[in-house]
C-alpha cells in the first residue's frame, strides 16, 4: 500500500480547464532553506492569484527557519513524518492529521523530525 505522500505525488490536480498529473510536476529546491523542496501543485496563475497549493518536503533534521508571509495566510496539513511548528509563542507537534493555520504576518518556523516531514500547504492569496 502506498503512503499518502506517494498518492499525492502520483495523483492529479483537476480543475475547470483540465487535469494535470502531479508526477509531471518537478520538486524544486527551496531558494532559502536547505533540505526543503516544493512541488507547486496549483500556482496562483491558475487561480487568479486567490490561492496556491504546494507539497512541502522537509528532510530529517532540516527546517524552514523563522519567517513570515506579510500578505498570505497559510494552512499546513501534515501528510507524512513528524516535526514541530513554532508560532505565536506556541510549539505544535506536527504529525499526520494535524493542521496548522498561520495568519498573515505571523512569524513561524517548521522543524522536521529525524524521519522528515511533508506538508500540503495552501496560501491565500497565492504565494507564487
Amino acid at each position: 500500500m502506498s503512503s499518502l505522500l506517494e498518492s499525492f505525488c502520483d495523483g492529479s490536480v483537476a480543475c475547470v480547464a483540465g487535469e494535470a498529473a502531479a508526477a509531471d510536476m518537478p520538486w524544486n529546491a527551496h531558494p532559502a532553506f536547505s533540505g526543503v523542496a516544493l512541488k507547486h501543485l496549483v500556482p496562483g496563475r491558475d487561480t487568479g492569484g486567490r490561492f496556491s497549493l504546494h507539497l512541502v518536503r522537509v528532510e530529517g533534521g532540516c527546517a524552514l527557519s523563522e519567517h513570515a508571509h506579510a500578505e498570505n495566510w497559510e494552512l499546513h496539513e501534515v501528510i507524512e513524518g513528524e516535526g514541530v511548528c513554532h508560532f505565536a509563542g506556541r510549539s505544535v507537534d506536527y504529525a499526520p492529521g494535524v493542521c496548522g493555520v498561520l495568519p498573515a504576518g505571523v512569524a513561524h518556523e517548521v522543524q522536521a523530525g529525524p524521519r522528515g516531514l511533508c506538508l500540503l500547504a495552501v496560501f491565500t492569496p497565492a504565494l507564487l
